[in-house]
């Protein structure tokens, strides 16, 4: 019988989603009955759809969502300023597609950061590259490449990314280091890949944050003016939880 050398050759060429199939079209009976392009056919689908779920875990291993969220499950309730149709147009990605970015905003608590995680899943699911990170830990990491030399590689890495998350965007004012650290972030990312902030403040006090005025006004113009803009309202989803 040539079914085990085929079976082998199958996992030999990382075809595992084809030899997965063909082991179950040799221990079932119900496909006799279909030609041998059907049967192949349902073989190379299954490679393939083994192969999209497998860069799709990888894209959500990459993104290291804070959350486990989908749009699926958000409260597209009127009163936490949620336009649903808004909403679902984002989750479609066109905006991702097109270098556009997303400013969430709203207090402590309203969920931020759960529609900014809902969104980046969304967007895995989409094909599109994520990687979600919390500002000050974003520019900490920067610190330390600066100091061992990486810094170029960093950039260059966030300037790849689809879809770059920055959440609990101005807590505290920036530093020197750091307002020029998310100019060239920006800079890069303009026009080309979106990016979507999350943070408490609105964006009129964004300019007391980043704190060097000309900066500012190169900072904010590459972000606001590109920018959808949802801001959440309503009680703490946390303290409704507990």
């Amino acid at each position: 019988m040539l079914n085990h050398p085929t079976l082998e050759k199958l996992k030999a060429l990382k075809l595992a989603g084809m030899a997965l199939g063909f082991e179950e079209q040799l221990a079932s009976s119900q496909y006799q009955a279909l030609s041998f392009e059907e049967r192949l056919g349902l073989l190379v689908d299954l490679e393939a759809n083994a192969r999209d779920n497998k860069r799709l875990k990888t894209r959500l291993a990459q993104a290291r969502l804070r959350q486990k969220a989908s749009v699926e499950d958000l409260d597209l309730s009127t009163t936490r300023g949620l336009d649903r149709s808004m909403v679902l147009s984002l989750a479609d990605g066109q905006w991702i597609k097109e270098g556009l970015n997303l400013i969430v905003t709203g207090a402590t608590g309203v969920g931020k950061s759960y529609l900014a995680c809902a969104m980046g899943h969304k967007a895995c699911l989409a094909g599109f590259t994520v990687r979600y990170w919390r500002v000050p830990r974003l520019f900490n990491e920067l610190k330390l490449a600066q100091g061992d030399g990486s810094y170029p590689k960093a950039l260059n890495r966030l300037a790849k990314i689809d879809l770059l998350i920055l959440d609990d965007w101005g807590l505290k004012p920036l530093g020197e280091q750091e307002r020029n650290d998310l100019m060239e972030i920006m800079e890069d990312r303009h026009g080309l890949r979106s990016t979507l902030i999350a943070g408490q403040l609105p964006v009129e006090n964004w300019y007391e944050v980043i704190g060097n005025p000309t900066l500012a006004d190169a900072i904010l113009d590459r972000i606001v003016h590109n920018a959808h803009r949802i801001n959440l309202k309503g009680e703490s989803m946390r303290k409704k939880k507990g």
